[in-house]
């Protein structure tokens, strides 16, 4: 039997984030939800969650959090790294600005809320941080190279961290999903960098197929929660907890194809053999 835990959740609005902290709550756990606009918890807030306004790029929104949650609770045991968003397009058609705002929601944000919670954090006797990475972070394609780099980078991180961290006593797991059913894709599409005079205009609908991709025959939310919440919740569970549609063959293929013989694919998958 667990003892309740009291956990923080980024991006909780829709999808993924929404999904974990219903699942956490329904296990009797304290979550604290976040979202940019926090009246995009009402539904979570109706049902007992508590909700916090956070906007992870910012770090005075980060500090501001992080003493709401503090005047509640003397400790915190689990925070879960959870909020991002995929830039798509070709890397040479990303604008720097565009690649910037990528990093600083998927890779900066992870670690600075990081920071400013390890102190709650280390007062558990149990506590974890998650970071929601993707398999897109191992098996990079066309047209998601940013958001591909963005991921790989926070695997890395995490993978320090796990290191740096256990002798402080915070375990460090990376979930590593593959297409799970959310608003991911609609979201990409809004993101998508295609700028007039672009070489790949002739292929436009295999960037914007990308951007969709991983919500064709995603894994419901729901199953990815409850997957994902038995692995958190087992201290003696692997570091890295990879789930959902494609999650085990993608890095099984990035791993076991030469690359010639991955690049041609892709190439091919995404129209670029059509140039």
């Amino acid at each position: 039997m667990i003892s309740p835990q009291s956990i923080l959740i980024t991006g909780c609005s829709s999808g993924i984030g929404q999904a974990l902290a219903l699942e956490l709550k329904k296990r009797g756990h304290t979550v604290f939800a976040t979202a940019r606009q926090v009246q995009d918890l009402a539904s979570l807030t109706a049902m007992g969650l508590i909700a916090v306004e956070l906007d992870v790029t910012s770090q005075q929104s980060i500090d501001k959090a992080r003493e709401q949650i503090q005047a509640q609770t003397n400790r915190l045991d689990m925070l879960i790294n959870n909020a991002g968003y995929g830039q798509f397009g070709a890397v040479l058609d990303t604008d720097s600005n565009a690649l910037r705002r990528q990093f600083e929601t998927n890779v900066i944000a992870p670690v600075a809320l990081s920071r400013a919670f390890l102190p709650l954090l280390r007062a558990s006797s149990s506590a974890c941080i998650a970071n929601v990475g993707s398999i897109s972070g191992i098996a990079t394609t066309p047209f998601a190279g940013v958001y591909c780099a963005s991921k790989a980078a926070l695997h890395a991180l995490s993978d320090a961290m796990r290191m740096e961290l256990e002798p402080l006593g915070v375990r460090v797991v990376t979930v590593q999903p593959g297409g799970i059913a959310s608003k991911f894709g609609d979201n990409a599409e809004h993101e998508i960098q295609f700028p007039q005079g672009s070489p790949y205009a002739s292929i436009g609908k295999f960037i914007q197929g990308r951007a969709k991709m991983s919500q064709v025959g995603a894994t419901p939310a729901e199953a990815f929660a409850k997957t994902v919440v038995n692995h958190l919740l087992d201290r003696s569970a692997n570091p890295i907890c990879r789930t959902g549609k494609q999650s085990t063959r993608l890095p099984m293929l990035k791993l076991l194809l030469p690359t010639k013989i991955w690049d041609f694919k892709m190439r091919k998958l995404f129209g670029l053999d059509q140039l």
